[in-house]
This record gives structure tokens, sequence and C-alpha cells, in this order.
């Protein structure tokens, strides 16, 4: 049997509960997941590569017992589909949160499969207790002292807080 290898690219900055979402889900599609951090020169990431890893890791190991073993941390830094191509996944992982969402990933499929026309994306829409959640929104209740919990795994949490606690 041929194993289904998916890449689920981001900035995973820091890893939330819309992320792990996704993740769970694309355990159903794939056989192995590549959490795929994009690392963008121009960019300062609030977590560096190296936490990043660590959290997803320590996240996947946490929430999803013996299936977290499937995930594996990867980094790019050029097109998602060169990255994909890297690590032998034939399956794109896209979550989505809403329509405006769906609009602008349709066309980032589009281009890709015009590019890349051997890797299928597969959507995931993202659970209904999740899609409010970003990343950004994360960082700035984080940055004001605001209870994070509910929108991260628990092991982000000490971590997070402790960026803004300097």
């Amino acid at each position: 049997m041929i194993e289904r290898i998916a890449i689920y690219a981001g900035s995973f900055d820091p890893l939330t509960n819309g992320h792990l979402d996704v993740l769970k889900a694309s355990l159903a599609v794939a056989d192995r997941i590549y959490a795929a951090i994009g690392i963008h020169p121009g960019k300062k990431p609030l977590f560096s590569f190296e936490e990043r890893v660590v959290l997803i890791e320590k996240v996947a190991r946490d929430e999803l017992g013996s299936d977290g073993a499937r995930i594996k941390v990867v980094a790019f830094d050029g097109l998602v589909i060169d990255a994909a191509r890297r690590e032998g996944a034939s399956i794109m992982i896209r979550g989505l949160r809403d329509g405006t969402d769906l609009d602008y990933e349709m066309q980032m499929a589009g281009m890709n499969e015009t590019m890349a026309p051997e890797l299928q994306t597969v959507f995931l829409p993202a659970s209904p207790s999740v899609r409010t959640i970003t990343a950004t929104l994360v960082r700035q209740i984080a940055s004001m002292g605001g209870d994070i919990r509910p929108f991260v795994p628990a092991a982000v949490v000490g971590p997070l807080v402790a960026k803004f606690a300097k």
C-alpha cells in the first residue's frame, strides 16, 4: 500500500487550537503529515523555529497520543509546493475558517495546481469552536495580558505567557 503523505504549511506562531483541529482532521486523510513551518527572512516571529518545533511535537504527543508520531515538523523558505515535493507529499492540507478563507485558498489551490499538478489540495473545515481563532489575535491577547487558555493547547500557554512577561 502506498503511504499517503500530506503537508500542512503555516507559521504556527504560536500553534493554536485551530491548527491542532486541522492536524487532528488531517490524520484521517494521510498516513504521515508534515507540519511545514514557513521561514521568511523579512519576518520576525515571536517564537524561533526551534521553539515552534518543540511546541508542535509536544502538543502532538500530549493531544494526539500515538497518532502524534505521524506528525513531523519541517521548515521551508520558498514555495510550499517545493517543500511538498522534497518531503514526498501528494496532499496539501489547508484549513478553512470561513468563506473568506475559501476564496483565498481556492486561488492558491489553483495556482499550486498549475505549478504542481501532482499535488492535491484538501480543504478541511475548522470545527465551530475554533473558527474564530487566529495566531495574530492570540498574540495580541497575550501581549495585553489576556487569558489565552481557550485558544491554544495547554503546552503552549506557559511559553506564550513567558514571551510577554519579559
